[in-house]
């Protein structure tokens, strides 16, 4: 399947949301919403990966569609938003022995299994699969229709929107859909562009192999922004807007939502020197010593030893893994506003600006309930 292309008019004097990778939290969709204060004037550019990772998906879905009838939205199609449909219509592009590991892994947190079981359709074996196909197309026509009918990318002559990457700006015709959708690393991979290329896909943090930060990432020299705050798949993640200049050229800005409670630091904190982000894919570790809340570790690829939360530690065949993990003390000024992640008997996980990091001073009492990101 090649990739659709289609052109996006942005007149000026409207702002231009960009968010990406909502994976099914409808709540932190909504929550950033509702502090963009996003209106009727406004344009919203969604960058794919609205379903999959939570229970939400369907949800999530119904609320972009509604969105789309009453508001100027712009929805490209993830790599996740393709598994449903692609089921469904049997294409070749995902290969078969996907599914079974795939629902197995997911269960009702994958949108297919979540449709066919609506649909009063087993899923469970490769042998329900043509009856959970004809399920899920017969009770599902409008959702599956408008997930079809989304495009790969979205272009004008100042901006390229795609939801993983592409390797050039011509000829965008000719490329492989799924390559614009899946494309791991894209960072990584050294494009640079005459237009901005923004895309979503790969949690930003997994860019951090210090600080981890779940903020944008513009590349001002190489015209790209990265936006995928790990909204869902991050216990620290959040989800991002990013606001477009008024003019081309002109100063990105963004918002965030994380729905973590928002306290304030009493105590000033200076940062760690040398801080290591042990983030998904290279976090291997050798536990050294066990605890009830912390485990001594080692992480395989760095050779350093830290603490690790022993609810983050996971164990498969492969070894010991865990989730994203960090020692880095986050810089603190007294009266600061902090997003709590994680409350410990030795100190606080907590994010500022993005950021996630330590801090071990005194924190005031919660005063508004759970908050926006700061």
């Amino acid at each position: 399947m090649k990739a659709k292309v289609r052109p996006i008019r942005l007149p000026a004097g409207r702002r231009v949301l960009v968010i990406s990778d909502i994976h099914g939290n409808l709540p932190f969709f909504k929550g950033l919403l509702k502090k963009a204060a996003f209106s009727a004037d406004d344009i919203l550019i969604l960058l794919g990966d609205i379903l999959e990772k939570s229970e939400g998906g369907l949800e999530a879905l119904h609320y972009v569609m509604e969105l789309s009838r009453r508001y100027t939205v712009y929805t490209l199609r993830g790599n996740c938003d393709d598994i449903t449909p692609a089921f469904v219509d049997g294409g070749r592009h995902i290969p078969a022995a996907f599914y079974p590991r795939y629902f197995a892994a997911w269960g009702e947190k994958c949108a297919a299994v979540k449709l066919a079981h609506a649909a009063g359709a087993a899923i469970e074996d490769p042998s329900d699969y043509p009856a959970a196909r004809r399920a899920i197309a017969a009770a599902f026509p409008e959702e599956l229709d408008f997930l079809r009918g989304l495009p790969h990318i979205y272009r004008n002559d100042d901006y390229l929107f795609v939801h993983g990457g592409v390797p050039r700006e011509e000829r965008l015709e000719e490329l492989e859909a799924h390559g614009c959708m899946k494309n791991d690393d894209f960072l990584g991979q050294g494009h640079s562009f005459r237009r901005w290329v923004v895309v979503g896909h790969w949690p930003v943090t997994l860019y951090h192999p210090d600080i981890p930060s779940a903020k944008p990432i513009l590349l001002s020299d190489r015209h790209i922004a990265s936006i995928d705050g790990g909204c869902t798949l991050k216990v620290d993640g959040q989800l991002n807007a990013l606001i477009l200049p008024e003019e081309p050229g002109g100063q990105f800005s963004y918002l965030a939502y994380d729905g973590n409670e928002v306290m304030t630091a009493l105590d000033p904190q200076a940062p760690s020197a040398d801080p290591i982000n042990i983030r998904w894919g290279r976090s291997r570790l050798e536990v050294l010593e066990r605890g009830t809340e912390f485990c001594r570790c080692r992480h395989l690829e760095s050779g350093r030893e830290l603490d690790i939360l022993t609810s983050y530690l996971r164990e498969d065949e492969g070894g010991v893994y865990c989730e994203d993990s960090t020692d880095y003390r986050l810089p603190v000024t007294a009266g600061e506003r902090l997003s709590i992640v994680r409350r410990t008997s030795r100190g606080t996980l907590a994010k500022k600006d993005g950021a996630t990091g330590w801090y071990f001073g005194r924190l005031s009492a919660p005063g508004d309930g759970r908050s926006p990101s700061v």
